[in-house]
C-alpha cells in the first residue's frame, strides 16, 4: 500500500487508561513539572490542564515524522514552523525525529510501543488506537484539548475526531483524513465518449463505462481492482461499504459479508472480468500497480483516495489535469481513514501542553502550518486536492477559499467528488488479518473463470470468524 495506503490499517484490542487528572498528578510527581508545595508545606492547587501552556515554561519535547532530508521542501517548512512556533513559545525546544522512507512502518511501530520508546508526540494511523491503548501508550487528552488550547476544535469534523476517542476519552489530534472515491482517467473517458465531469455513480454505470473504455483496445482496461498483499480485501471492504454492507457485525465478533450484498459485489466483479473482459488480463495486483496503469493511460478508473494523484504526479510523472474524481459508486458509505498524533503516557503535564500547542499550530490552525497554502504553492508542493480536509463551518469556508486561490491543479476536476460527499466508515477490527482473508475472495473471482462465489465467501466467513475469535 505506500505512504498513503500503509497509513490506513491495523489491529484491535483496547484497555482503559488512567484519567487525565490522575495522569497529570503521576507525571508531576515523577518529573517535578506539576504540583508544588508552598513554604508552609501545603500542596498548592494542581495546574489547570485546560489552560494553554504558559509561554514562560521551559520544556523539551520529542516529535516523530519530521520530514527527512530527501523531502527538502517539506523539511524547510517544518523548520520554518518551529521558528514561528518559538516566537510564541520561546522556551519550548522541539526535537524532531525523522525516519528514512515510510514514517510509520507497522513492525517498527509495534516494537516501539512495546519498548515504551515512542517520542513524546508520536504519529499514528487512525486504526492504531486499539493497539496503542493495549500497550498503555497514550495520554488521555480529554482535559487538555479544549477551545482554549485548540481554538478551532469546534470546527473539526466530529466523525474524524471521534476516531481518536475510546470510551469517551480523546487520545489524539488528527493531521489528515481521507475517504475513497472513484478516480478516473479523463483522457480515456473522453476517448470513449464519456463525460469525465460526471463519473459513474452506481456500479451498473461503472460496468457500462468500463465496457466502453475497454473497447478502445490497445491493452486498455476499463476498471481495475486489487487482489493481493491485503489490498484486495481492503477494496472488497470499500465496495461492500458503498452498497450499505458491513464486513463485521455490530458486536465485532462475527463476519457480516456472506450475504446478498457480498454476493452481489462478487458476482458483479466476476462478470466484469470474465463476461465483459473490461478489467484486463493481468491480475493479482496490489497498491502501486493500478496507479502505474492509469498514469500511463492504460486504465480508465479504480477506487482510490485523492492523495493517489499526488503519488502519480510526483513519482510516476503524470499530470494533475489528466485525473478526476467522483464519489464512490453506490454512495451508501465509503471507507475512511487518516492519521494523527498521540502523546506518550507518563510524561509531565507541561510536556503534554507543549505537545498540544505544537500540534495546534502545525496541524489544526487554518492558514498556518500545513494549511498555509500560499507557502505550499511557493514551495512547489501540490495544492488543490479535496483532502485532507477535516474542517466544518467557518474554518472550512476559509480553508476551501485559500486552497482554491492557491491551487496548482484544476480543482474543477474533483467537483463531482466534493459536491457529493459520502459518509465515511472506519475499517473493521483486525483489519489487516481480515483483508488477508478477503484477498482470497478477490483473487478467486479475478483469476478463475469458474470461481464458486458462494464457496469463496463461505470459506472466508469461517476464517474471519476465527480471526475475530482470537481478539
Amino acid at each position: 500500500m505506500t505512504s498513503a495506503r500503509l497509513r490506513r490499517t491495523r489491529r484491535a484490542t483496547a484497555v482503559t487508561l488512567v484519567s487525565a487528572m490522575t495522569l497529570t498528578a503521576l507525571a508531576a510527581c515523577s518529573s517535578g513539572g506539576g504540583d508544588s508545595t508552598d513554604n508552609a508545606g501545603q500542596q498548592s492547587a494542581a495546574p489547570d490542564p485546560s489552560a494553554p501552556l504558559d509561554p514562560k515554561t521551559k520544556v523539551s519535547i520529542t516529535i516523530d515524522c519530521m520530514p527527512p532530508a530527501a523531502k527538502a521542501a517539506e523539511l524547510k517548512e517544518w523548520k520554518e514552523d518551529v521558528a514561528e512556533f518559538n516566537k510564541t513559545y520561546p522556551n519550548v525546544t522541539i526535537e524532531g525525529r525523522s525516519t528514512p522512507g515510510q514514517c510509520l512502518e507497522p513492525p517498527r511501530f509495534t516494537a516501539m510501543l512495546k519498548a515504551k520508546s515512542q517520542p513524546d508526540v508520536f504519529y499514528t494511523y487512525f486504526t492504531d488506537l486499539p493497539q496503542v491503548l493495549s500497550e498503555d501508550g497514550a495520554t488521555d487528552l480529554s482535559a487538555y484539548v479544549t477551545d482554549k488550547t485548540v481554538p478551532a476544535l469546534k470546527d473539526i469534523d466530529p466523525n474524524v475526531l471521534d476516531v481518536l476517542r475510546k470510551d469517551g476519552k480523546l487520545y489524539g489530534l488528527p493531521t489528515s483524513n481521507y475517504t475513497m472515491g472513484l478516480l478516473v482517467n479523463r483522457k480515456l473517458f473522453k476517448d470513449a465518449g464519456l463525460n469525465p465531469d460526471t463519473p459513474p455513480k452506481t456500479w451498473d454505470e461503472v460496468r457500462a463505462a468500463a465496457k466502453k473504455i475497454a473497447a478502445l483496445g490497445n491493452g486498455v482496461a476499463g476498471f481495475g481492482e486489487y487482489s493481493a498483499a491485503n489490498t484486495g480485501g481492503w477494496h472488497f471492504t470499500a465496495q461492500l461499504y458503498s452498497l450499505g454492507g458491513d464486513i463485521v457485525d455490530e458486536s465485532g465478533t462475527k463476519a457480516a459479508f456472506n450475504n446478498d450484498l457480498g454476493k452481489q459485489l462478487a458476482k458483479n466483479l466476476h462478470a466484469m472480468r470474465w463476461e465483459d473482459d473490461s478489467m484486463g488480463k493481468t491480475q493479482l495486483l496490489k497498491w502501486g500497480d493500478l496507479q502505474k496503469q492509469i498514469a500511463t493511460d492504460k486504465l480508465g478508473m479504480f477506487l482510490a483516495a485523492p492523495d493517489d494523484i499526488t503519488y502519480m504526479v510526483q513519482q510516476l510523472g503524470a499530470k494533475y489535469e489528466n485525473f478526476g474524481m467522483g464519489p464512490i459508486p453506490g454512495g451508501k458509505n465509503t471507507l475512511a481513514g487518516g492519521n494523527g498524533y498521540m502523546i506518550k503516557q507518563g510524561i509531565s503535564a507541561d510536556k503534554v501542553k507543549a505537545g498540544i500547542a505544537w500540534l495546534n499550530f502545525k496541524f489544526t490552525t487554518v492558514g498556518k502550518g500545513q494549511f498555509d497554502w500560499a507557502r505550499t504553492k511557493a514551495d512547489s508542493l501540490p495544492v488543490g486536492l479535496p483532502q485532507p480536509n477535516f474542517w466544518l463551518n467557518e474554518s472550512k469556508s476559509k480553508d476551501d477559499a485559500a486552497r482554491s486561490e492557491n491551487a496548482t491543479m484544476p480543482v474543477a476536476n474533483f467537483k463531482a467528488f466534493t459536491d457529493s460527499p459520502v459518509p465515511g466508515k472506519a475499517e473493521p477490527p483486525k483489519a489487516q488479518e481480515i483483508y488477508k482473508v478477503l484477498d482470497n475472495v478477490m483473487s478467486g473471482i479475478l483469476t478463475n473463470e469458474d470461481a464458486d462465489v458462494d464457496k469463496l465467501l463461505s470459506t472466508a466467513e469461517k476464517q474471519v470468524n476465527q480471526v475475530l475469535a482470537n481478539q
